[in-house]
Parts: structure tokens; sequence; C-alpha cells
């Protein structure tokens, strides 16, 4: 069953689709003039709409704060990266066969990536009631079975260092990859000793994965 078939997508628009699955390197080797970088960007901005309303609507009680909280939960790259292999986008990616250069975390991160832009090729093919109806299938079960995919380690981090009064700072170690597509490498130093270091796409993912480090580490509780 091919995805369009599984999704119940009836489309006169496959370029945009062949689009929502190619990465860059794909596409310099290939000499095409198109990746998934903007439909990823589009459907980041989807999908943020969509699981925000739902959380509204599902949480009335909850406050700004705790909702972007739970939000961050369904919308990080962990959780996207599951949604993308539960779903088996990943099997559809078109990457550069000899770019051997490419880290198990980037490979983690296209993964993710490929689940925005292919929502964003619905969104612009298909509508977004269609778009809704699918996160609504993909994505609000989570929701509701309170599927944990990211935890704050950095709050729990920061929380042990005030506790403490432990003085908690992060290092930029390495920057490595092109613009769009770059890793961060950090390290976290409590009370001046490195105790942990973390990879990913932005400074944020690399710190929370360093603070993971840390906390197990240190043998802190993150509840």
């Amino acid at each position: 069953m091919n995805l369009f078939e599984k999704f119940g997508i009836v489309t006169e628009n496959m370029q945009l689709y062949k689009m929502a699955f190619t990465h860059g390197s794909y596409a310099t080797s290939h000499n095409l003039d198109y990746n998934y970088e903007r439909l990823e960007y589009l459907g980041d901005a989807v999908l943020s709409l969509i699981v925000s309303e739902y959380l509204y609507e599902k949480y009335p009680q909850y406050e700004e704060g705790k909702l972007t909280k739970l939000r961050a939960n369904y919308v990080c790259q962990n959780a996207l990266i599951y949604y993308s292999h539960v779903l088996g986008l990943k099997d559809h990616i078109k990457v550069d066969a000899v770019d051997t250069f490419l880290t198990e975390n980037e490979i983690l991160s296209i993964t993710a990536d490929v689940f925005e832009s292919f929502l964003g090729a619905i969104y612009l093919d298909q509508g977004v009631e269609f778009a809704t109806e699918y996160i609504s299938k993909t994505i609000f079960k989570y929701i509701d079975e309170e599927k944990v995919f990211f935890r704050d380690y950095k709050s729990t981090i920061k929380e042990y260092g005030d506790a403490e009064d432990i003085k908690i700072d992060y290092e930029v170690l390495e920057e490595h990859g092109f613009p769009h597509d770059k890793i961060f490498v950090i390290a976290i130093y409590i009370d001046g000793k490195n105790m942990g270091i973390g990879k990913g796409k932005n400074k944020k993912e690399a710190e929370q994965a360093a603070a993971k480090v840390a906390i197990e580490k240190l043998g802190v509780l993150d509840e």
C-alpha cells in the first residue's frame, strides 16, 4: 500500500509530495531545483496550530504556560521521529546514497523533518480540514493517553543547581553542518566540572541532551 492509499489522498500534484521527501543532498546530486525545506517550514506551523487548538479545547483549565509546555511534548523532535517511523514515512525519504558523512543524529533529524514536510504538502494539496483529520488520526491519540516524548532536563538540573547553590553553565564545543542543517555539540559544567555532552540540531536540543547526561550521572530524579 502506498502513502496515498494509506492516508486516503487523491491528488493531481505528485510533484509536491516528491518535494516533501527530497533531502538537500539528493537534490544537489541529481541537479534538482527543490528539496523539502520550505514544506518543512510550512508543516511546522500547521502542526503547531492544529495541536495547539486541540490542547486549548481539551484542557480549558490550563494556563498559557502549561499549554506551551504540553504542546512541546507532542511537536518535539523525538515525537516527530516516532510519528514518522510509525507511519512509515522514513521509508520514502530520498537522501543521496553516497552522502556518507551524515551522522545517526542527522539522519534522525531528517526523519523528523519529513513528518513536517509531508504535512506541509498535505495542507497545500488537500486543505486545512484534511490536514487536521490526518493529525487527529496520527497524534491526538498520543495526547489522549498522555504519552511522554520530551522531558525538560534543563529545568530539572536548574532546580537541582538552585537547591544546592551550584553554578551550572553550558558551552558550545562544536558546530558543524550546512546553515540550514546544523549539528551542535554542547557541554554542561556543574560547579566548573564537565558533567555531560549533548548533540542536537539546535542549541536548545543539545543543551537538553547534555542536561540529561548530567542528571543520570548525578542520580537526580526527573519527576
